[in-house]
């Protein structure tokens, strides 16, 4: 059972998938086609990288290293669906605040065609090479922590 108090290994998951976050994020946003209007969306891929990693990688370690790997890149993907969502409902949010929605449902659909639209951005060698690189580098980082500091 995994444990619910902080270790060593959270900390490194959540150190090293926020840094996989803003390099992501820092990727995509050179491939908006409005990047003008990126905003801080690579602080927002940073902090919800540091809260995947605390959630999602930091729990699944002490299996070795293969396994780390594959659950480094499990996280990374995570991530990114996790911060497209997030960009997603921010722009809905402020397309309600304009007043630009009939209704709810219009407002929640609105939030996944936005992503379906923004993942276009996606498709580039530097947020795949991110992803996968990335989170197999911070997966067997945080092995090597969860050895060291137990």
């Amino acid at each position: 059972m995994a444990s619910k108090m902080p270790t060593g290994a959270k900390l490194m998951a959540a150190v090293c998938f926020a840094v996989v976050g803003f390099v992501m994020a820092n990727y995509y946003a050179m491939n908006m086609p409005d990047a003008s209007s990126a905003g801080p969306i690579r602080e927002g891929a940073a902090v919800v990288g540091a809260i995947i990693g605390w959630w999602v990688m930091g729990p699944t370690v002490g299996k070795g290293y293969v396994e780390a790997a594959g659950a480094g890149i499990k996280t990374a993907v995570i991530l990114a669906v996790a911060a497209l969502f997030l960009l997603a409902m921010r722009e809905m949010l402020e397309n309600s605040v304009k007043m630009r929605y009939d209704t709810a449902l219009e407002a929640i659909l609105d939030v996944f065609q936005t992503m379906a639209t923004r993942s276009q951005a996606m498709v580039s060698l530097g947020v795949f090479g991110t992803i996968l690189l990335g989170g197999i580098v911070a997966g067997l980082l945080t092995e090597n922590a969860a050895r060291r500091w137990k």
